[in-house]
């Protein structure tokens, strides 16, 4: 196996156990266990990001192009709407 096909591994395998930690923190009701998780998320992210780095210098993993100011903010407000019409729906529910 090639150096780059187990950065690449690990970098798959990392993201996942982010994606994990960050499910795990979504349904944990008990404070103590969900900051643990989320130290591990943390942690994990930091590992995936200086893995990534390395892969970049390597010329391993190609990113995606910058987006320019103008997408970013027609997200942004997407989102932004988005979240608002979801706000102003759950408000209208009633308890019975």
């Amino acid at each position: 196996m090639r150096d780059q096909d187990i950065v690449n591994d690990i970098l798959n395998g990392t993201k996942h156990s982010i994606d994990t930690y960050t499910k795990a923190i979504q349904e944990c009701s008990n404070q103590t266990l969900r900051s643990e998780l989320q130290k591990l998320r943390n942690e994990a992210e930091q590992m995936q990001y200086q893995i990534y780095q390395m892969a970049e210098q390597k010329g391993w993993y190609m990113p995606a192009p910058q987006a320019n100011q103008s997408d970013i903010q027609k997200i942004k407000n997407g989102l932004a709407s988005t979240m608002q019409s979801s706000t102003n729906q759950n408000t209208n529910f009633t308890m019975k």
